[in-house]
């Protein structure tokens, strides 16, 4: 903590980011010991909280994370999309694909961001907005390749006709970027995916990752 930074704050941050890594909630015992503050300071921090809707309590008194989180959460897709735009505008235009930008968004990956090649006679039309399975797709799969092991690198994902028949993609996940869970792809119309694409996305994804943090 340095003289320009709030205490009370820094605290109640600490409560959400300690709510969101846990899907059973925390007593007000718990994050006293893990604040290493007292249960008083606790439940003001809670009362607080509830009350912008940041938090909830079931009636077993565990807290939990509340839907305002949603509402502030979906103020970060515009931010998240600018950040992504540069990267997926040269990875289009350099593979001659739509590149993509998706973000997970309860079970379904949802794409926020989409750039089409500007010089390809023909490409597949991929619009944000578009959601799908998170098990379906190069996009969902990269992720949850990555939940499965996390690791410092990405590494990219291939699929073929999983959403659209006759289009095969490739995707890698964003890395070490807190708060957000998402990859970086093409969708292409070929029987396969050229073998210099693959590490062109994950490239991207790291430019993308790095714009991010």
């Amino acid at each position: 903590m340095t003289a320009e930074t709030s205490q009370t704050l820094d605290r109640g941050l600490r409560v959400l980011k300690l709510l969101a890594d846990t899907d059973h909630g925390l007593t007000v015992t718990e994050l006293s010991t893990k604040l290493g503050v007292n249960r008083t300071v606790v439940y003001r921090l809670l009362a607080t909280l509830e009350q912008h809707a940041l938090v909830r309590r079931d009636l077993g008194g565990r807290a939990r994370v509340g839907l305002g989180v949603l509402r502030l959460g979906r103020q970060v897709h515009p931010l998240v999309r600018e950040a992504a735009l540069p990267a997926l505008r040269s990875l289009a235009e350099e593979i001659g694909a739509t590149a993509h930008l998706t973000l997970v968004d309860g079970t379904e990956a949802l794409a926020v961001a989409v750039v089409e090649p500007t010089w390809t006679d023909y490409h597949v039309a991929y619009r944000a907005g578009f959601r799908h399975p998170l098990d379906r797709g190069a996009a969902g799969r990269a992720i949850l390749a990555a939940r499965r092991a996390p690791v410092a690198e990405p590494a990219y994902t291939l699929t073929q006709g999983e959403l659209e028949t006759g289009a095969c993609g490739a995707a890698a996940p964003l890395v070490g970027v807190t708060g957000v869970e998402g990859s970086v792809g093409v969708v292409m119309l070929a029987d396969s995916v050229p073998e210099r694409v693959g590490p062109r996305v994950v490239e991207a994804a790291r430019e993308v990752a790095e714009a991010l943090r």
